[in-house]
């Protein structure tokens, strides 16, 4: 006997379908903002510093060298503090542990505005230790959260550093002004956007991990406290240390680093010295991220498509080196307006690359955040040296010409372990 049995109800099957998925698409929605509010302040603390960072020389007494500690601690701090990430994120979790970086950047520039020299560095410390743990969860929360769009998101989080770092660059002067001549409250005035980031991203960070966003939805965010930092993975992230390919992402990470703080901390006093007033200086240095922005939002995207593979990567470092030799040959007039151009979409183009191939070499989150934690501990710490090589060499010399033949040398290792990390193969592949 055949049994017959009725026609689903396809008129209310697929609204019922529909609400979890708008749910789903409202929630990861959320997290990309929430994500992107907090690569907005991952850079402020150090982008805030240059433009004013002769009024601190001259306010504390001290030398150019000294001064350049408060952009170098950071970068230092930003490498020796990644290697504490792992145990972090498996005491707390992976999103818990971000919202708790936002409260301590908060904090330390806080602390800043104490009219201290000890509050000044501690506090300094203190905000390149929290970005320093951010840095290395940043791209495993986008592997894990937007595995289906690792170009996009990688391109977002790019554009949010660069923006952070225009708005700081740009409004820090002004700011300064507003405060009656204050480098101390022009400073202070970027706790607010730490703030916001934290606020936003409460929700995100008390909920469970794996808790789908609505009821039936499938679980998007595994647990990844557990997923990426067990016991058993610990031989498995020594072995990255003898990777022919973790050692090329993170030596590109370090040398595109280096350059990128050296030129934040000092092109400032090199426009300054050849003629240009602090304001405009300040200018300037800001609207190089607007360059950087588009090559930062557009390069992650692209790289599946362009062949050679290492294209980008060859002319991000052109576009570097031409913009250091205007620097060096031309610094006046209107054409540090041409040279900050070349630079922004070159150092642009070269941040979302070291970010993204973080990503791309890695098979899974778990190998994400193991390379994340190498590239960015081994290859800031080897980035801090930059503005301090570049302050020294001035003091030394008595100009920017030799500090800036140097930044043009660097860009030859750069160009050649960005074309090594640019191959398309996972670390711990075997070469394949």
């Amino acid at each position: 006997m055949t049994t017959i049995s009725e026609p689903p109800d396809t008129a209310s099957t697929p609204a019922i379908s529909r609400r979890p998925a708008r749910g789903a698409a409202f929630f990861s929605a959320y997290v990309a903002a929430g994500l992107l509010l907090i690569a907005f302040n991952l850079r402020i603390g150090v982008a805030s510093v240059g433009p004013v960072l002769s009024s601190i020389q001259s306010g504390l007494g001290v030398s150019p060298a000294t001064a350049s500690l408060l952009t170098t601690i950071p970068v230092f701090a930003f490498g020796a503090f990644a290697f504490l990430t792992p145990a972090l994120t498996r005491r707390v979790g992976l999103h818990r542990l971000l919202g708790i970086t936002m409260a301590a950047v908060a904090i330390g520039i806080g602390v800043r505005l104490i009219p201290s020299p000890i509050a000044l560095f501690g506090g300094t410390v203190l905000v390149g230790a929290a970005i320093a743990v951010a840095n290395v969860c940043m791209p495993a929360a986008v592997k894990q959260d937007f595995g289906h769009r690792v170009g996009l998101m990688m391109g977002l989080y790019s554009t949010s550093l660069f923006i952070g770092a225009a708005v700081a660059a740009g409004l820090t002067v002004p700011l300064m002004s507003a405060f009656g001549g204050s480098w101390r409250e022009a400073l202070g005035f970027w706790v607010v956007p730490a703030v916001l980031a934290l606020v936003v991203w409460i929700p995100r960070a008390l909920r469970r991990p794996g808790r789908p966003p609505v009821a039936d939805a499938p679980v998007a965010h595994a647990p990844m406290a557990d997923a990426i930092t067990e016991p058993r993975d610990e031989p498995r992230f020594a072995r990255l240390f003898r990777d022919p390919v973790a050692w090329a992402v993170t030596g590109f990470m370090g040398l595109q680093s280096l350059s990128y703080y050296a030129a934040l901390t000092w092109i400032p006093s090199i426009l300054h010295d050849a003629g240009t007033t602090q304001h405009d200086a300040g200018l300037l240095l800001a609207y190089s991220s607007i360059p950087g922005i588009l090559a930062a939002l557009t390069v992650p995207a692209a790289i599946g498509r362009l062949r050679p593979a290492w294209l980008p990567v060859a002319g991000s470092a052109v576009l570097c080196a031409v913009a250091f030799a205007g620097l060096l040959l031309a610094p006046s007039d209107a054409l540090p307006w041409v040279w900050m151009t070349a630079l922004g979409l070159g150092q642009g183009a070269a941040i979302a690359l070291s970010l993204t191939y973080i990503v791309l070499r890695s098979p899974d989150a778990r190998h994400t955040a193991h390379v994340s934690t190498m590239a960015q501990g081994i290859g800031y710490l080897l980035a801090g040296f930059g503005p301090l090589a570049l302050g020294a060499l001035h003091s030394v010399t008595g100009g920017w010409a030799v500090p800036i033949i140097a930044l043009i040398a660097l860009l030859i290792p750069q160009l050649l372990t960005g074309a090594a990390a640019s191959r398309e193969r996972h670390v711990l592949s075997g070469g394949r």
